[in-house]
């Protein structure tokens, strides 16, 4: 089938949530993809930080086959083995708690929230505070949780529940604790937000207010988890430990799953028929998810993704220096923004035509997300690409 002809499906049979890019893949290898009619791209988009192990990865394959042939799905009436071994990885490399499988991360964040609430019933709290610029999902209470106008338009009423303060301004949320306060929510590096960084100050801060007024520290690691900043979970980068993260992309290299890590002390707040997932954690996702994990730890990635997201920002702000346009790099390991002063979307298409797939959010800000397992010379390649993107602009 040729590019032309799934785009007009699309048009005809797709609910059309998305704005797509007039492409379509067949087959990826390593860190690159290829179209139906067969031309190369090198993708630093990465599915949105979802293929962390890049496309066609020999573990990951033969992991999904084996497992393929054995059991896909049961349900969660039953045990289950591969899930088991996955929540007891996941419980040992972060909070030492008990976890919660669903399929997104959206998802991971209900979850959270849900538990959230449980905990501040037992004293009638039940407000979570949440940042400006903050992105949680996609579901009803999500965008309540989103501190983003543009996501909530149109769906009201929201539920409510949430209060809103300003990224990386302690004194902000400070001022919104309040009696009903049970929680606060946040993203340590804000993704859709534009790669907005917290400072250190203001995210070990957010530890001592939730330790003061007895409130949960929840971090949103959908984005950031699985070695994407140069550490397994951002939140390592500041010495501190929240008490619920949420997991999801990177976590099994492109089988959906979603992950609700809870400290021991309150995972047990939910019981049998408070929450659940049909799919969450079967077999083939969580076979998955400890594959990717096998090859992130034996592969040296957390490492690898902070030295090469160096390597990246190196060569972007190689780039600020010679166009006048750029304003500012930013990020941690393999998340980087690149902000400008001129619309951002303009130099994703200019890229897209020569064959770099990098993405915009919030106007002027292009993300960068690579697989984990991209090289220096692929970054070097990347870069060329932009320069000649930035180049066309200049002259224009």
């Amino acid at each position: 089938m040729k590019t032309e002809e799934i785009i007009e499906l699309t048009s005809q049979y797709i609910i059309p949530s998305y704005r797509r890019i007039p492409v379509a893949f067949k087959e990826g290898r390593g860190i690159r993809l290829w179209d139906m009619e067969g031309k190369e791209y090198l993708d630093l988009i990465a599915g949105l930080a979802v293929n962390s192990l890049g496309y066609g990865h020999p573990k990951l394959i033969q992991t999904i086959n084996e497992q393929a042939k054995l059991l896909i799905h049961t349900s969660n009436l039953f045990h289950i083995q591969p899930q088991v071994e996955l929540a007891e990885k996941l419980s040992k490399l972060s909070l030492g708690g008990k976890v919660f499988f669903c399929n997104s991360g959206a998802e991971a964040n209900e979850a959270a929230i849900k538990l959230t609430r449980r905990f501040g019933s037992q004293n009638g709290r039940y407000e979570i505070i949440t940042m400006t610029g903050s992105f949680h999902g996609r579901t009803l209470t999500t965008i309540a949780a989103t501190a983003q106008r543009k996501y909530q338009q149109g769906f009201e009423p929201l539920p409510e529940g949430f209060k809103y303060a300003v990224f990386n301004d302690l004194d902000s949320v400070k001022d919104l604790v309040a009696p009903t306060t049970c929680a606060i929510m946040t993203e340590v590096i804000q993704g859709e937000g534009g790669v907005n960084v917290g400072r250190e100050d203001f995210i070990v801060g957010l530890r001592q207010v939730c330790d003061q007024y007895n409130l949960l520290l929840i971090m949103d690691e959908v984005q950031t988890g699985m070695a994407r900043t140069g550490r397994m979970f951002v939140y390592e980068h500041y010495g501190i430990t929240p008490d619920i993260i949420t997991l999801a992309k990177g976590l099994a290299g492109g089988i959906p799953i979603g992950a609700m890590v809870a400290k021991r002390k309150i995972s047990e707040l939910l019981g049998p028929g408070t929450h659940a997932s049909t799919f969450g954690g079967n077999f083939l996702s969580s076979r998955a998810a400890l594959a990717t994990l096998e090859v992130i730890l034996g592969e040296d990635l957390i490492e690898k993704a902070q030295r090469l997201g160096n390597y990246l920002m190196e060569r972007l702000t190689g780039l600020k220096g010679r166009y006048s346009f750029i304003k500012e790099v930013r990020g941690k390991g393999l998340m980087v923004g690149l902000e400008l002063e001129i619309p951002g979307e303009k130099i994703v298409e200019k890229c897209f035509r020569r064959g770099l797939l990098i993405n915009c959010t919030v106007e002027k800000v292009l993300r960068f997300l690579p697989p984990l397992t991209i090289s220096k010379e692929e970054i070097d390649e990347a870069i060329q690409i932009l320069d000649q993107a930035f180049r066309e602009v200049k002259e224009e």
